[in-house]
């Protein structure tokens, strides 16, 4: 019972807390781009930079490569096979897109506000430049396509380096702990954003579609966007501005009404009365009028009455036409003299 009460009342109050009037969340600070946010984006960009060189010049980060796919995970424990390939959906754009824009749309909704589909989109916009980029630009190959053992398979035209779906991840369910409204709400949720990019990066290096340097490169590649919005909010409040005024404009637009020009109205010239016209003319007599002053009416019925006490509402006099025969009722009829047959 006590705990039928206890879920009952939380559900009062989370319908309680939706029922509340929506309000513009001015109160929310915004992120802005502190020192300690500068310092741990230079030791990020440090840290892609060394994952590159590693590569390129094939160091012992190549060779560990080579050998966790020489180990084959996925043929090590292949009872998890299965659950690992829906969770790395968790990692690709388009669905974890469509999760995380449907629950900022309605943040969005409810508080009046653009900034968290804005954010969403400006860092989508950044991942796909900046890992594309890279991507194109190094042209390295998978392990599914490796050519020479022990080689860095750069500049071959492939597109695996950095780990889309690791970067993906770390930028898709990070944006929810950046966006977040308090400081509880931000811990917990970017500590749920780092488990599960992790597990996407190595449930990739798992199945056997990326190299573990790829994952470290993605894992650092979403890092740098999430570390660099805070240079990117003056740019969407004044998108979020432009899109307002925009709408403002367009209602304004769509409420305006023709005006109606006006009729053009000739003026009468009255004459004035000659004193001859006064002197013919012949007196009006007042007409009184014809209908007497109505009673007031009431809205609420009088006491009943009998039929025979009700005051007629049929006019006086009879309905029937005038006979010559006939004499008004009231009045004593002549007496007719008898005449013998």
């Amino acid at each position: 019972m006590r705990t039928e009460r206890n879920l009952t009342r939380r559900l009062d109050r989370v319908f309680a807390r939706l029922d509340r009037e929506p309000e513009r969340p001015a109160h929310i600070d915004v992120p802005r781009m502190s020192r300690h946010r500068v310092v741990l984006f230079t030791a990020t960009l440090a840290f892609y930079l060394a994952i590159v060189w590693a590569v390129v010049i094939s160091s012992w980060l190549v060779r560990l490569d080579w050998q966790v796919m020489f180990f084959r995970p996925y043929q090590q424990w292949p009872q998890i096979h299965a659950f690992l390939d829906y969770y790395v959906v968790l990692g690709q754009r388009g669905p974890t897109a469509v999760m995380v824009a449907a629950w900022l749309g309605w943040r969005s909704w409810r508080q009046h506000t653009l900034r968290p589909l804005l954010t969403l989109a400006a860092s989508l916009l950044l991942l796909n430049i900046t890992v594309g980029a890279a991507k194109l630009g190094m042209g390295r190959l998978g392990p599914h396509y490796a050519t020479v053992i022990g080689s860095n398979e750069m500049g071959l035209g492939g597109d695996i380096f950095p780990s889309g779906h690791t970067a993906n991840a770390v930028v898709t369910w990070g944006i929810l702990a950046y966006l977040a409204s308090s400081p509880r709400a931000r811990r917990w949720l970017s500590a749920l954003s780092a488990v599960t990019s992790l597990g996407v990066g190595l449930t990739t290096v798992y199945l056997g579609t990326h190299w573990l340097s790829d994952v470290l490169l993605g894992w650092a590649a979403g890092l740098l966007i999430l570390l660099a919005l805070p240079w990117f909010e003056p740019l969407v409040t004044r998108a979020e501005t432009g899109l307002f005024d925009l709408r403002d404009r367009w209602r304004a637009r769509r409420g305006r009404t023709v005006p109606v020009p006006p009729v053009p109205v000739t003026p009468v010239v009255l004459k004035p009365r000659t004193a001859t016209a006064d002197q013919h003319a012949p007196a009006r007599e007042p007409v009184a009028s014809v209908r007497g002053s109505r009673a007031p009416a009431h809205l609420a019925p009088g006491p009943h009455t009998a039929r025979s006490e009700r005051t007629p509402v049929t006019p006086a006099g009879s309905r029937r036409p005038p006979h010559a025969d006939r004499v008004p009722r009231g009045t004593s009829q002549p007496v007719r003299p008898l005449t013998g047959g």
